[in-house]
């Protein structure tokens, strides 16, 4: 059964830093885009970054400098460093994977991808 389990969130002041963490189960291996999204309250889920086995990364412009996200194959582990924080990064962060080769913007995993269960991110100002 495929699995994501995320962690790392938290409450911090605003300009601090997070990291979340999302193992999985080794489904996505390779040939895999993975990536984060996040959901405040009254809003949509929106895409945060992502990334194939190829190397291409995809930011949401809210965040490029200040977010960065990264793979560690040998634990299974997706990551998402957060820095420069502000209130309105505030929200559940999800990691999503699906077996397609290729990362676009505006990815949203189809009906085959997976999600996480989520990891709370509160920002104070």
């Amino acid at each position: 059964q495929v699995q994501l389990v995320e962690s790392g969130g938290g409450s911090v002041q605003a300009g601090g830093s997070l990291r979340l963490s999302c193992v999985g189960s080794g489904y996505c291996y390779s040939g895999c885009v993975m990536g984060w999204f996040r959901q405040a309250p009254g809003k949509e889920r929106e895409g945060v970054a992502a990334m194939d086995s190829y190397g291409t990364i995809i930011y949401a412009d809210s965040v490029k400098g200040r977010f960065t996200i990264s793979k560690d194959n040998a634990k299974n582990t997706l990551y998402l460093q957060m820095n420069s924080l502000k209130p309105e990064d505030s929200a559940i962060y999800y990691c999503a994977e699906e077996k397609i080769p290729f990362v676009e913007r505006g990815w949203v995993p189809s009906n085959l991808g997976y999600w996480g269960q989520g990891t709370q991110v509160t920002v104070s100002s």
